[in-house]
């Protein structure tokens, strides 16, 4: 529970003042209804509707990461939440019939959820068809090769170089270019030593999904070693595979990933490198990705 609220403190913060709001200016503006005056089925009704509410608001935090979707998802459900407890409210206290404001309270948040629900709705679905399309990639590749890798749901290195070789022969059979980008994340080992292993396992986990979603239907990431991934990139030339390469970045640096048991964000950061094919073969490639990785991590500014 703690680390949820220090998650999501915001919108459950917010939900919370807000109700208690309308709470103040019901019992300002009216007045407790007596006992036999209260409609027990519309309170069942309209409080139980509330409490559902409430219910998949903390599924929601509980179960998802930061981000896009989260947001409007929450924020849709918190506005449905307010409106049934406003709703709720007025079975209990009666307020004068010149009283307009309470009517705003009741009605306008509910469309206002639903709207937001339903652009959540959407950029989830859009999100899933993206991992599911790359999933699914990946599940025809494995079945044939059977080379997973053990902690991510990528291939690992053995079968990088097979695709590889692949890829080599058909680039120079058909005379387009390939290339490789790697990606290695920046001060990983700080990760494992101040959060621990399974801290680590879930960061390398978060990092793989993330490049899944940045990259395109026809390219293959892999994970090298460690914290190592490697995507090969058919039909890409050296100033594409760079552009991908900096999006990538940018993704890593731009990921909300907090810690497990404290909720506390880690500031990750990757560092690239572009290999494009030559008159060589697979070992020399990668071979020469790396050595382009090292010269890269080599101008990293060091910590004090």
């Amino acid at each position: 529970m703690g680390s949820l609220l220090k998650r999501h403190g915001p919108v459950l913060l917010g939900l919370a003042l807000a109700i208690n709001l309308g709470l103040l200016l019901h019992l300002g503006a009216g007045e407790p209804k007596a006992w036999a005056e209260i409609t027990w089925t519309d309170v069942a009704g309209e409080g139980g509707s509330a409490l559902l509410a409430l219910v998949w608001l903390g599924l929601l935090l509980h179960s998802r990461p930061g981000g896009r979707v989260t947001r409007l998802l929450a924020l849709g459900l918190a506005c449905v939440c307010f409106a049934w407890s406003m709703d709720l409210l007025d079975e209990f206290i009666r307020l004068p019939d010149s009283s307009r404001w309470d009517n705003w309270l009741e009605t306008a948040p509910m469309p206002v959820g639903l709207l937001l629900l339903t652009a959540g709705l959407y950029h989830l679905t859009r999100e899933q068809q993206a991992i599911n399309a790359q999933m699914s990639k990946r599940e025809r590749l494995f079945r044939e090769h059977r080379r997973f890798d053990s902690l991510t749901p990528l291939s690992d290195a053995e079968y990088l170089r097979q695709q590889v070789a692949l890829a080599l022969r058909e680039a120079r059979r058909e005379q387009q270019p390939l290339s490789l980008v790697a990606i290695d994340l920046d001060d990983f080992s700080q990760i494992n030593q101040r959060y621990g292993p399974a801290e680590g396992d879930r960061v390398l986990q978060a990092i793989a999904q993330l490049l899944l979603l940045n990259l395109r239907h026809q390219d293959l990431l892999c994970r090298l070693a460690g914290d190592r991934f490697v995507v090969l990139l058919p039909n890409t030339g050296e100033s594409q595979a760079r552009q991908l390469a900096a999006e990538l970045e940018e993704a890593v640096r731009s990921l909300a990933h907090r810690s497990h048991p404290h909720g506390e964000r880690l500031h990750l950061r990757a560092s690239s490198a572009v290999a494009m094919a030559l008159d060589e073969d697979t070992e020399q490639l990668l071979a020469r990705l790396n050595r382009h990785l090292a010269k890269a991590k080599q101008r990293l500014p060091r910590c004090a």
